[in-house]
């Protein structure tokens, strides 16, 4: 997708998805059990900011298309 001059850029947003997904990905190999309340703590504010930089990189994607959205998940 074209960059448009002073518009959004997705490259950053997609480096800081896949970072987020990584952290989160070594985060669940690292919990061998006991897994206490800090351990699950840190996984859901994971969770979250991988969430948050997955709709971000979406909403970027979708300013693309026609509709101005992504399309919706099948799931």
């Amino acid at each position: 997708m074209p960059e448009a001059t002073g518009g959004p850029v997705l490259g950053p947003t997609m480096v800081e998805w896949l970072k987020a997904r990584e952290e989160t990905r070594q985060h669940v190999e690292s919990g061998a059990p006991p897994v206490d309340a800090a351990w699950v703590q840190r996984l859901a504010d994971l969770l979250a900011t991988e969430r948050s930089w997955q709709d971000q990189y979406t909403d970027l994607v979708g300013l693309g298309s026609p509709s101005g959205r992504f399309p919706s998940s099948n799931r």
